[in-house]
């Protein structure tokens, strides 16, 4: 079924978005129909949705017997059925049919907070700024909203996050990141290739090829250390990039999970799979039983071998290899914890 975009545009706040970000959110609703005393939802049910009344009538129960009659397009049918969670409120319908939209919660936040980190943004009571970013900045961040990192970003944090990055235009061939340098930035692909190589004796060994909405530069800023590969552009192209106090405080720290060594025990107990992520012989000489190797330098090509489906707990010796590990993990959508500390605090 189609969804009515007139009507749709018409909901709070799903009003107050940017038109791309409108169109995106409408990508990712659905509409269902419902005849005459069918139930939308029930009393408890705390399912991820926003449920707003398209057309039709719903009779909202409490537990309590108050019943509150919801039409569409009234003042009341502009709003979110029975929003709170878990739900307060049985919803029925009483019309002969009703048609409603819904979609998950979090995007409309995430998409709110994403059109209004420009400071140029403003709204009063009597107009509303329908003027968004240009079609390129639209196109890009829409890119970004589906990557894993940035789903898992506080919304508060998006909105910080894009009014401290800064775009640079690069040419094919510039390199962005030497090895050896100390770590000064976060890098985001916008437009255009980049190339990850590590210098060699007998030249230089391709590490990985990366595009738009991928990203480099992360270790040297976890780790505090200098870079340790040479990214360099492939093609013509832009990059977003974020200092590195921003990125300890906007990036690294709402996406790393850190734990302590008895919540280890507990969580591989419970079937959590552990990674060494340290070389092979350091591994041998007194890794944790049960866990498997992968070291740090390979584990972005095993990535496509794990299972996005189980808990991943990465450990070093410090713990800054592992952060570095977590964070490649934590962006590619794994559930990934680091043992804060490392071995080192298991032995202390």
């Amino acid at each position: 079924m189609d969804l009515d975009l007139n009507k749709f545009r018409t909901l709070i706040p799903i009003n107050a978005l940017y038109e791309d970000n409108l169109l995106y959110l409408a990508e990712h609703a659905s509409v269902e129909r419902y005849l005459v005393g069918e139930q939308v939802f029930n009393i408890g049910d705390n399912d991820p949705d926003n449920i707003f009344l398209m057309s039709g009538e719903v009779c909202l129960t409490s537990a309590e017997g108050e019943e509150i009659l919801v039409s569409a397009g009234s003042d009341r049918g502009l709003h979110a059925l029975a929003s709170r969670k878990p739900r307060h409120y049985r919803g029925v319908v009483v019309s002969p049919a009703a048609t409603i939209v819904r979609f998950d919660s979090t995007l409309l936040e995430r998409l709110l907070a994403w059109g209004h980190f420009s400071p140029e943004f403003t709204v009063n009571d009597k107009t509303e700024s329908e003027e968004g970013p240009n079609a390129e900045e639209s196109e890009w961040m829409m890119s970004m909203m589906q990557t894993t990192a940035f789903t898992r970003l506080p919304a508060a944090n998006i909105q910080n996050l894009f009014s401290h990055m800064e775009e640079i235009e690069a040419k094919a061939g510039d390199l962005i990141v030497k090895t050896g340098e100390p770590g000064d930035y976060y890098y985001v692909i916008k437009q255009g290739r980049c190339r990850v190589t590590l210098p060699s004796d007998t030249g230089e060994v391709v590490l990985a090829d990366l595009g738009p909405c991928s990203s480099f530069g992360e270790e040297a800023l976890i780790t505090d250390s200098v870079r340790n590969a040479d990214v360099s552009m492939l093609t013509n192209g832009k990059l977003m990039r974020l200092a590195k106090a921003d990125f300890l405080q906007l990036l690294e720290a709402p996406l790393l999970q850190w734990i302590n060594y008895p919540t280890l025990i507990k969580m591989a107990a419970d079937g959590a799979v552990r990674i060494d992520v340290r070389f092979r012989r350091e591994f041998e000489h007194n890794g944790l039983r049960g866990s498997i190797n992968i070291p740090q330098n390979q584990l972005r090509a095993a990535i496509p071998d794990l299972d996005k489906g189980k808990k991943y707990i990465v450990y070093c010796d410090s713990g800054q290899r592992s952060a570095t590990c977590a964070f490649l993990l934590s962006q590619q959508g794994f559930d990934v914890y680091v043992l804060e500390g490392g071995l080192s605090a298991i032995r202390a």
